[in-house]
Order: structure tokens, then C-alpha cells, then sequence
């Protein structure tokens, strides 16, 4: 009867253990990590089976929430105001996980630029919106782990992370020590960072990090470009066209044909980015009259003043701003910034330099009215400024990094694998946990609770239906 049990079922199996497998697998625990950018902060919920913790390639984005309003920087003159718009996405997230797990959720925040930029300018400042923020989150039912600023160097190795472990190291057939890693290109609005697996790993760089993934050792060359996120460089190119003195009325070629828009001197003045850019009669409360002309040439040369490409004159491994970087290698993913404007630009995933050379002449000739009619979902001031971010990013590319039309294929414009976004965020919570991988192996990312659940029944029926057959054939065994 046995071996009848084994040819029937295939596999032997046993009802009692079914409530096991059941209770195992049905404990999902959670972790929530609030993206605290320069723009607007970000709230991910991610979550993994209990019994798979130091496992890998199981963790998985349940949830995203945006919260409306500005970044948490913009809230130093107003730390008060800052609970209303969380709110909103925390009774979300609340919804989301199990009440009866809320209070063995951990919590994390991370700020990045915007709030590093705050520090620069106003310690104190910057101290007590964090205080603000964990006055909220600790009057919050989950695990509250902090609030902290990171580290450019530390945003870019968790974009990394981040990037590997959504789209999985490959080992197909390679030796050992020897690993496929993608590269990763975040922007976003105070900062910019590249990461990569140089081609000479033992290459001494001082923008190297050691990072442990699928049980390998790597050396990560990393850096972070202050004031060259995309909000930031814009407020430069503002505050350059001004330069020459206060005007009421001043033409911006990246802006639309046709495109006018009045803006406070404080507004690109007043960062800490533009303080050596402010003309002598500088005053704060003035207002500044920008008409868009829509001229291609003259926008894409203006952005390049925003480089400094003579600190590193013929000096191969220094492409801008006196930084060394070793050359670029490998595939890479573009997320974040980089992904919003491709996508404006009607590119998607890779594509020759050519034809994005093409699309941004393109893109920049329209006036405002025709981009309104192609873009009707996008807010002003976004729509308003793709054509700066298009020219900015291919001399950031092209001319900061070094990409070529030969390489630039390379360079995979993405916004998430599946259902996660590609963000430090993940990287950061991987980190935080101790639950990066530790094993070089590939595994699937884990069923839906829904589809584990039907595939856990059927498996049971058909287990209950083979100990029918079985008993019914051992009666009948017996009888004849």
C-alpha cells in the first residue's frame, strides 16, 4: 500500500502536518521605512515570511505611500505642521498590517540631502525636526527605530543593494569569486549618486565601501554629488541666469515656449547651493518674472556651467568637480529622477544616446501648450522643468561620468522590479535588519499569501483524497 501511496501522490505526505506548514508560513512579519528626500518623503511597507528572515530573495513591497507636501526640511520654521501630512499614509499602513502585529513592526525614517543640506546650514534646525519626528512615530502603535540622517556615500551602497538584491546577482556557470553585479545611477533632488563594481576592484579609490551580498565580499565604489539633484541643479541654473543682476523679467531657455512663471529670489537663492551664485543686491522677497524661449542650444549650453570640468583637465580617472572615479563597467539601472524624465520623454528601459539625443531636441522645441497636451497628467512644476533635467542628465552622464554612445546602452532607465520600487530604502532596511543575503544561491521571490494559501488546500485535498484510495485499496488487499 505504501508503494501504491508514492506512484498515486507522487510524494509522501501527511495530514498532520498541514496546521504546521499553515501557521509557519501564514506569519508574515513587516518593516516600514519612511524615505525622508529633499522633495517629499516616501513611505514603503515591505514584508517576508517568519521562517525565511536570513534567507534570500524573499523580501517583497506590500505598500507605497506618498505623503503630500514637501520634504521634511521644509518644515524647520514649522516642525508643528509636520504630523498632519503623515498622518494620512501611516492610518494607511495601519490598514495594511495586522493590528495584532503592529507592535513588533519596526520603523525606520532615513533622510538624505535635504536634510544633510539642513545640517550644513542649521544644526539646530535640522535637530529639531528630527526630535518633531520622533515625538510622532514614538505616539505610534509600531516599533519606532529612529529617525537619522544618512551618509551620501551610505545612500548610494543601499541604492546598490537595493539594485542587486531586486534583480538578483547571476551566476550562470562563472567561476568562483567571480560575480555579475549591475551598477546604480539614483537622482534625486538635492543629490546624486553612482555605485559600481570598478573594473580593478582592489584599485584604491577613496570612495570605496565593503559590502557582504550572497555571501561575497565586494569592494563598491560609491559617491554622492552634493547639490547636483535635480531641484538643487535647477535652482542653480535659475540662480545663474540671474547672475548678472536683479531683473524683474528673465528669459530661461529650458523653460517652454510661451512659458511664464514668477518666482521669489529666496526660492533658488536661498539654499545653501546657490549661496556663492547670489548677486550682491540680493534680496530675499523680490520677485523674478521667468519667460520660457524653448531653445535647445542654449539651454544644454548653460547646463554645462553648472560642471566644473577643469579641476580634473586631462586627467582620465577625474571626469568633474576634482572627484576621482574609476571607469565605468558593466550594466547599470537609472532609477528615481533619472527614470521620471525618460519617461516624460516618451523613452523606456535602454536605448542608444542618439535616440535620446533626438527625443530632448525634441522635447525642448515644444512650447508650453503642446506639452501640456503631451503630458496632461504631470503637475507645472515637473512638466515645466523636463527639458532642463533631460539636458542635465546627459551631461551628468555623458560628461560627469563618462558614459558613451557605446556604453550607454548599458544603462537601464527602471522605476521598480515587479511590484518593489528600486530605492535606497530597501537596501537600508536589509541593512538595518541584518537580513542581507548571506548565501550565493537564487531563489523565487515568495508566493502571494492569497496563492499560497489555494496552492496549501489543494495540497491538502489531494492528500486526503490519496489516504482514501490508500485505506480503500488496503480493504480491499485484505479481502481478497
Amino acid at each position: 500500500p505504501d508503494l501504491f501511496h508514492h506512484s498515486i501522490c507522487g510524494l509522501y505526505t501527511s495530514t498532520s502536518l498541514f496546521p504546521v506548514l499553515w501557521y509557519q508560513t501564514h506569519q508574515y512579519p513587516y518593516g516600514i521605512v519612511l524615505d525622508a528626500g529633499s522633495s517629499r518623503t516616501t513611505v514603503y511597507v515591505y514584508e517576508w515570511p517568519a521562517e525565511k528572515e536570513n534567507d534570500t530573495g524573499v523580501v517583497s513591497q506590500t505598500f507605497k505611500c506618498d505623503v503630500k507636501g514637501p520634504g521634511i526640511s521644509s518644515y524647520e520654521h514649522n516642525t508643528g505642521a509636520l504630523a498632519k501630512p503623515l498622518d494620512e499614509c501611516l492610518n494607511k499602513v495601519k490598514e495594511r498590517i495586522p493590528v495584532h502585529l503592529h507592535k513588533s513592526t519596526s520603523i525606520y525614517l532615513g533622510a538624505t540631502a535635504g536634510m544633510r543640506l539642513l545640517r550644513l546650514q542649521n544644526e539646530t534646525a535640522a535637530n529639531e525636526v528630527l526630535a518633531s519626528i520622533q515625538n510622532y512615530f514614538r505616539a505610534q502603535p509600531f516599533q519606532f527605530r529612529g529617525a537619522n540622517i544618512i551618509t551620501g556615500p551610505e545612500e548610494g551602497v543601499y541604492g546598490w543593494i537595493t539594485a542587486n538584491y531586486l534583480m538578483e546577482l547571476r551566476f550562470s556557470g562563472k567561476s568562483e569569486g567571480e560575480k555579475e553585479t549591475i551598477g546604480a545611477l539614483d537622482l534625486g533632488g538635492a543629490s546624486t549618486q553612482i555605485s559600481f563594481i570598478p573594473e580593478d576592484s582592489q584599485e584604491n579609490f577613496n570612495n570605496t565601501m565593503q559590502v557582504k551580498l550572497y555571501g561575497y565580499d565586494y569592494n563598491v565604489y560609491t559617491h554622492s554629488f552634493q547639490c547636483y539633484g535635480r531641484d538643487e541643479a535647477e535652482k542653480r541654473l535659475l540662480a545663474l541666469l540671474l547672475q548678472s543682476g536683479i531683473s524683474s523679467s528673465v528669459d530661461n531657455p529650458c523653460y517652454p515656449r510661451n512659458y511664464e512663471t514668477t518666482l521669489t529670489v529666496k526660492y533658488f537663492c536661498g539654499s545653501l547651493c546657490t549661496q556663492s551664485l547670489r548677486p550682491a543686491n540680493y534680496y530675499p522677497n523680490q520677485s523674478v518674472i521667468f519667460h520660457g524661449t524653448g531653445d535647445p542650444g542654449l539651454c544644454q549650453e548653460m547646463v554645462s556651467l553648472l560642471f566644473n570640468f577643469t579641476t580634473c583637465r586631462n586627467q582620465e580617472d577625474c571626469p568633474f568637480n576634482g572627484i576621482h572615479q574609476p571607469k565605468v563597467k558593466g550594466n547599470f539601472v537609472a532609477f528615481s529622477g533619472f527614470y521620471y524624465t525618460i519617461n516624460a520623454l516618451n523613452l523606456t528601459g535602454h536605448f542608444s544616446l542618439a535616440d535620446f539625443n533626438s527625443s530632448m531636441w525634441f522635447f525642448c522645441s515644444q512650447s508650453w501648450a503642446q506639452l501640456q497636451f503631451m503630458l496632461p497628467k504631470s503637475e507645472e512644476i515637473y512638466a515645466r522643468s523636463y527639458c532642463f533635467s533631460a539636458n542635465f542628465i546627459y551631461y551628468l552622464l555623458v560628461h560627469g561620468y563618462n558614459f558613451d554612445a557605446e556604453n550607454w546602452p548599458q544603462i537601464h532607465f527602471q522605476k521598480e522590479v515587479g511590484n518593489s520600487s528600486i530605492a535606497w530604502s530597501l537596501g537600508y532596511m536589509l541593512s538595518l535588519t541584518n537580513m542581507i543575503p548571506a548565501e550565493g544561491k537564487l531563489i523565487q521571490l515568495p508566493l502571494k499569501p492569497s496563492l499560497f494559501a489555494g496552492l496549501l488546500i489543494f495540497l491538502a485535498v489531494l492528500a486526503l483524497k490519496c489516504q482514501l484510495v490508500t485505506y480503500i485499496l488496503f480493504q480491499l488487499y485484505w479481502i481478497f
